[in-house]
């Protein structure tokens, strides 16, 4: 089996989890590369139910490595949370799970940060999860920050502390009225915590690369997706990692030439969480009906997503972006009620017509979505596990995408448990 990437092609929240799930059994390897646990996988079979923020969905298959990368930034006290939760449900977590020595860690100080700045900017907020995952990001690209491998270091990690609290506790305390921290009970906690991780973590590229080298298969899990990358999203409300395939190389330290292909995640219809420019967005009883319907609702924060219809320029800018080589189109069935389903074929901005995102235009809200209806099935397919079984509609309304965006759908899923999926 090839070394495959799933990689969301939307504003995250497409499904990536439960794909990933799907397709566990055919690798050796998980991988995560970016984010932290601002980042949530929902994964759904049977009657079990799993939330997952921090760890790749392959730790809920018996036999999997997983690895968490340098490119993420890791909140300790989070981490071995979720591990506690998930052991509790019974999964099993001991030399399956590796963290890279070169990830950097969140502090309480970088969460404070996060919640000030966006207390203090008002309407002009980002809509953050307030975990710290931004601040964390400007530490390690300031380079000060503090790594999982200070973690096992005394000395080092105590001199980057104090360093850290010099710098922060006055801004946090003159600019923004937040309380301040003690530079040695973060010491004392956080060498707690490299005493509890010690056994998991190493040198991830290393340990990466030796895994393919021994022809291991790997699959590289995205977190959020193409339109919040720091990069190529619509800044600045975006993430503060490069979501897209390329954040692979980065974030783990694997050369291109190991990417052997790439899984695209979109849901039938389109949602974002927090602000910034969504063109597709109904505010009325239709962005509602999607909401209810696809139950979007935030895995981490909970919060009500903003839901919109099916965006092509979106698809079509994150084929190119991560060079797309197959589509898994989820949430088929949350559209089996709608009798006419509009779809966003282009923008015309200015009088010009663009097929892809025209990020030069989101500041302004300088354009104005086309659409394309297209005739709905008014059937259930809920649970559908074969694409026949699929009403004429549904299946015309694949094809068009298909047709749209130049790349094949070749998971549908029809339901959030594993079983209700329709692999083609």
């Amino acid at each position: 089996m090839p070394n495959v990437a799933v990689i969301g092609s939307q504003w995250g929240d497409e499904g990536k989890g439960k794909i990933v799930d799907l397709l566990c059994e055919r690798f050796d390897v998980v991988a995560r590369f970016q984010g932290g646990h601002n980042a949530g996988h929902t994964v759904k079979f049977a009657d079990q139910h799993f939330a997952l923020r921090l760890i790749p969905s392959g730790i809920l298959h018996p036999g999997k490595l997983c690895l968490l990368g340098n490119g993420m930034v890791i909140d300790p006290e989070a981490l071995l949370d979720e591990i506690e939760k998930l052991r509790a449900l019974g999964v099993s977590i001991d030399g399956n799970l590796k963290i890279s020595d070169s990830a950097h860690c969140i502090l309480p100080y970088h969460k404070a940060l996060d919640l000030a700045r966006e207390a203090a900017a008002g309407g002009g907020k980002i809509g953050t999860t307030g975990r710290g995952i931004g601040p964390a990001y400007e530490t390690k690209v300031g380079r000060f920050g503090i790594r999982v491998a200070d973690l096992l270091d005394p000395d080092v990690l105590r001199t980057r502390i104090e360093f850290a609290c010099s710098e922060k506790n006055p801004l946090l305390q003159t600019v923004y009225g937040c309380e301040t921290f003690d530079p040695e009970k973060l010491y004392e906690a956080y060498i707690r915590y490299g005493e509890v991780l010690a056994d998991r973590i190493t040198n991830g590229t290393l340990w990466i690369n030796e895994q393919i080298r021994s022809r291991k298969s790997v699959m590289f899990e995205g977190a959020q997706g193409t339109m919040l990358d720091i990069d190529h999203g619509t800044y600045p409300f975006v993430t503060s990692s490069n979501t897209v395939v390329g954040g692979i190389c980065t974030g783990l330290g694997v050369a291109p030439k190991h990417i052997n292909r790439v899984i695209g995640v979109a849901k039938a219809y389109t949602t974002r969480v927090g602000s910034g420019a969504f063109p597709t967005e109904l505010l009325g009883e239709e962005g509602e009906h999607l909401r209810r319907r696809g139950n979007e609702f935030g895995t981490v924060t909970g919060r009500p997503r903003r839901t919109g219809w099916l965006d092509l320029p979106v698809l079509r800018t994150s084929v190119m972006l991560n060079g797309i080589d197959e589509i898994a189109l989820t949430k088929l069935d949350v559209l089996d009620e709608i009798a006419e389903i509009p779809v966003c074929t282009g923008y015309n901005v200015r009088g010009k017509v663009w097929k892809t995102f025209p990020s030069f235009a989101v500041a302004h809200g300088d354009y104005k979505p086309e659409y394309r209806t297209l005739k709905g099935w008014a059937q259930s397919t809920e649970g559908t596990t074969s694409y026949d079984a699929l009403p004429q509609a549904a299946k015309d309304y694949i094809r068009f995408v298909e047709d749209e965006i130049e790349a094949k759908v070749t998971i549908v899923s029809t339901g959030p448990r594993r079983e209700e999926t329709i692999v083609r």
